[in-house]
């Protein structure tokens, strides 16, 4: 396994179109919410859509990476760092938003992203990272724990129990 975090550009373009294709044809929800929140057809906005730099409470700057598998030369997920948190963030989303594509779960991709991510969080001088997953998605629980992750507490939320870990990085 050979993955790195790549920015997205034009040279990959049929890799973004591939998992985007592939996570929409499964009808699940797409995590992180920064890779579907405009549409992937409309490559200019959606390439301006993925890092944000604005910073004024309600919305913190974030960085955008696709999870490139060198050896197969397809994306496996994404990873969306927020550089710092705010009220919100700090209670259900934390610093990192991570997902796998459908046919690429049960690998190791997730652990291993989270690794690379956390690298990306220490550039940026973070150094203690929360990450929220809701407690049915024992997959997730288990990569954040397998990153050094330690369960601080779990919320509910609209219904949903989240849990909050914490990682000294």
């Amino acid at each position: 396994m050979k993955l790195r975090l790549v920015k997205l550009d034009e040279k990959y373009k049929e890799q973004l179109f591939d998992m985007m294709d592939e996570w929409y044809a499964d009808g699940e929800k797409i995590v992180p919410y920064a890779i579907r929140k405009r549409d992937y057809h409309d490559w200019e906005a959606y390439v301006d859509s993925l890092d944000n730099k604005e910073d004024n409470g309600n919305i913190v700057p974030d960085s955008t990476f696709f999870c490139l598998d060198e050896e197969r030369n397809i994306f496996v997920g994404a990873v969306n760092i927020r550089h710092r948190l705010n009220e919100e963030l700090l209670k259900n989303g934390g610093h990192i938003g991570d997902g796998i594509r459908p046919s690429e779960r049960r690998k190791g991709y997730a652990t291993a992203m989270i690794g690379l991510a956390l690298a990306e969080c220490r550039k940026l001088g973070i150094e203690r990272v929360l990450m929220v997953c809701d407690k049915e998605n024992i997959a997730s629980a288990k990569s954040i724990i397998n990153n050094g992750g330690i369960l601080e507490n779990e919320i509910e939320e609209d219904g949903i129990v989240e849990q909050r870990y914490w990682i000294d990085n």
